[in-house]
């Protein structure tokens, strides 16, 4: 294959930034206090977004959804209110139907700048929220800062609240969780709700969780290969150093998003070897780190954990373009 065809989006997140307060266990984006801000800049959101409605165009208002819409999303988008709401607006303006917000509700210190801040981006063109509620969420947020977003959250968006996940959300009312609790204070408690959490195999989760989970071989992967996930054409996301990131696959850039045209026509694949062999097998991506020196580890949760640990190490010898950004993989065990 010398060319990969990249569908045009229809739905999808845009990261303002990877920084956030929290280091969440679970995070496929790697994100935490320890990356620079490196904001998304409003000039390259603009070229991102007016190629992006065009390709939208013909599915009219199709609402949003865990899957549907777009959604500004970080990284913790409230760090930059004011380009949070800057880009709700300039999505309105080239036309995007839907957009909502994912936030760790970190911010909503009090109801008055909780409304307040909500009011706005409602007025802008905000259609809805998504609240993160999981255990990992609340090592880090005070669990009513959490309840406060959904109260008042429902009185300004009304059916445009998503709460992601309602089983734990309703298991920290139900046993009256006040500030944050940790993990492991967590797992003592009632622990036994974790099997309900939906944990993306990508990312931090097989570092930081993967003593949770069952090990395989690297050869009980060999057969599988990446092809869907890296040309699916729904919920991929656009990074704020303008990299298209395929579906869930954190840490691998089909191009430059500001010429989504130019991308959704094709790209070449003759100097991108990681994307070549991961469309055909994670036997040749193995085959490929081997080549350069990787070492095989005792066990991988799952393909993605395969994956990205070979990238991990690939990623150090600078050869691999596909491979954005680099910071990414300095932040996984974070």
């Amino acid at each position: 294959m010398q060319s990969l065809p990249v569908p045009g989006p229809i739905s999808g997140g845009m990261l303002l930034t990877y920084k956030c307060n929290s280091a969440c266990k679970h995070c496929l984006y790697a994100c935490s206090p320890r990356w620079q801000s490196d904001w998304l800049s409003l000039s390259d959101a603009e070229l991102i977004l007016s190629q992006w409605a065009r390709r939208l165009r013909g599915w009219a208002d199709y609402g949003i959804g865990l899957n549907q819409g777009i959604h500004f999303t970080g990284g913790e988008p409230f760090l930059n209110f004011d380009l949070l709401l800057k880009l709700t607006s300039l999505a309105r303006k080239v036309g995007i139907p839907s957009t909502f917000v994912e936030t760790n509700c970190v911010w909503c210190t009090d109801d008055h700048t909780t409304r307040d801040r909500l009011l706005e981006l409602r007025e802008a063109g905000l259609g809805g929220i998504l609240i993160s509620a999981n255990p990992f969420v609340v090592e880090y947020v005070p669990f009513e800062r959490i309840r406060r977003a959904v109260r008042i959250s429902s009185e300004v968006l009304a059916e445009g609240v998503m709460v992601y996940q309602h089983v734990f959300f309703g298991q920290f009312v139900r046993i009256g969780l006040q500030g944050r609790l940790s993990l492991e204070e967590y797992m003592r408690q009632g622990g036994a709700q974790l099997r309900h959490a939906e944990l993306l195999p990508g990312g931090r989760v097989s570092y930081k969780l993967g003593h949770l989970l069952r090990h395989f071989e690297a050869r009980h992967f060999f057969q599988e290969s990446c092809q869907r996930e890296l040309i699916r054409d729904w919920h991929i996301h656009i990074d704020n150093y303008c990299n298209f990131v395929p579906g869930y696959c954190a840490g691998i850039s089909l191009g430059d998003a500001r010429n989504l045209d130019a991308l959704c026509s094709g790209i070449d694949l003759t100097a991108r070897p990681v994307l070549v062999a991961l469309l055909s097998s994670l036997g040749d991506l193995y085959e490929l780190g081997i080549a350069h020196g990787y070492q095989e580890l005792e066990g991988y949760v799952s393909k993605c954990h395969l994956c990205v640990d070979i990238r991990r190490y690939l990623v150090r010898l600078g050869e691999f373009d596909e491979l954005q950004p680099k910071q990414y993989y300095e932040h996984l065990e974070n």
